[in-house]
């Protein structure tokens, strides 16, 4: 099941990150990868005021997608209109504790997990093993040598 996550709503919840933080972004789009990859899952991370808005190719990867609201719009807007389109509700978890966000969700029958107790998943994730973070297709591969701008030795 894919996650869609609100992630300002997130950060708020984790014990040892802050929203002053000018990294929190960065720090729990890494975590939410390392999670993806060990459970196999993918996910979409919405965060409010991003310039220019929109997808982040920077943040972004095979396993999570990143995405910041545009100005004049919110993180939770662009939540509830994803749920609205979704094609296949009852096979989404939404992560959010903001009531309209959750509302949303369970008017179109997805799963809602609240933050926190994402969060402290999250937070029991971290501890489980500690392996690092690999590619697992050429196409990852691909995309970590253009993140950080390295050429494919063949």
């Amino acid at each position: 099941m894919p996650l869609l996550i609100d992630g300002h709503n997130l950060i708020g919840r984790m014990p040892d990150l802050s929203l002053e933080d000018p990294e929190d972004e960065a720090v729990l789009v890494r975590r939410l990868r390392r999670y993806c990859w060990r459970h196999r899952r993918r996910a979409t991370v919405v965060f409010d005021a991003g310039l220019p808005g929109g997808r982040s190719p920077v943040l972004s990867s095979p396993e999570v997608q990143v995405i910041f609201a545009p100005q004049g719009r919110t993180a939770d807007a662009l939540l509830r209109e994803r749920i609205r389109r979704t094609r296949d509700p009852a096979g989404l978890i939404v992560v959010s504790s903001d009531h309209s966000v959750q509302a949303a969700a369970r008017a179109r029958g997805a799963r809602v997990i609240t933050a926190e107790a994402f969060a402290a998943e999250l937070v029991a994730d971290n501890g489980a093993g500690e392996e690092e973070e690999k590619p697992c297709s050429v196409e990852d591969l691909e995309e970590w040598l253009r993140l950080f701008n390295l050429r494919r030795q063949d």
